[in-house]
């Protein structure tokens, strides 16, 4: 098998022609990394190579693009590249290039997702969890990224109650609007134990608010 020609086709690649007619389009390197000139020479274990180290470097390529707008978990690249090049062994191998230079790493996404969902979101351990886990990260690394926040749960619960739903909880007896919150608390990821606990705190400091005045 001979390349017979290689000429420049756009920016960094080049088309390379083949005496069977078929034409590889590769990269600048990859040119310089095999030696591809016309007249060479080649077998078909080392067109494979050339073709596979082709792809590798475009998949790369394109997971690092895609890294300049946002972070990716392991798993929202991989699926981000099998979409593109179908092949799971080149789309493992770049994920394993891209996890060794710390391009991709879930602990820190996880770490900095935490923040977000319950600093900012308010979220609770559940839908935090929940969240974080959609996202591709394990059941471990979520757990291990929101452990810090044990007590700030029990912070933006309270805090919740009074700069959210303070309007809905005027009367204990009023258990339509009291039950109201409790169902929109458990869809911020709060469990029925904590809630009961934290609106039962928070008409007890209303009481002692009151008293107080």
């Amino acid at each position: 098998m001979k390349i017979i020609t290689v000429k420049r086709y756009k920016g960094s690649t080049y088309e390379a022609e083949l005496d069977d007619g078929r034409r590889l389009y590769l990269h600048a390197d990859i040119i310089t990394d095999f030696g591809i000139r016309p007249g060479m020479e080649t077998d078909r274990d080392t067109l494979r190579k050339i073709v596979y180290a082709s792809n590798f470097r475009r998949a790369y390529q394109r997971a690092l693009y895609l890294l300049d707008y946002r972070d990716y978990t392991y798993s929202e690249m991989f699926g981000r590249l099998i979409d593109n090049y179908k092949s799971e062994p080149l789309c493992t191998a770049v994920m394993t290039r891209l996890t060794e230079h710390g391009f991709i790493d879930d602990e820190r996404y996880a770490e900095r997702m935490a923040r977000k969902l319950v600093e900012v979101k308010r979220y609770g351990f559940r839908r935090s969890k929940r969240e974080l886990m959609q996202k591709g990260i394990s059941e471990f690394i979520a757990e291990d990224a929101l452990a810090p926040y044990s007590d700030t749960f029990a912070e933006n619960l309270a805090e919740l109650l009074r700069t959210k739903h303070s309007r809905c909880l005027t009367d204990r007896e009023d258990r339509k609007s009291i039950e109201k919150v409790k169902s929109a608390l458990v869809r911020y990821g709060y469990d029925y134990t904590e809630i009961n606990r934290a609106v039962k705190e928070y008409f007890e400091n209303a009481d002692d608010t009151e008293e107080e005045n």
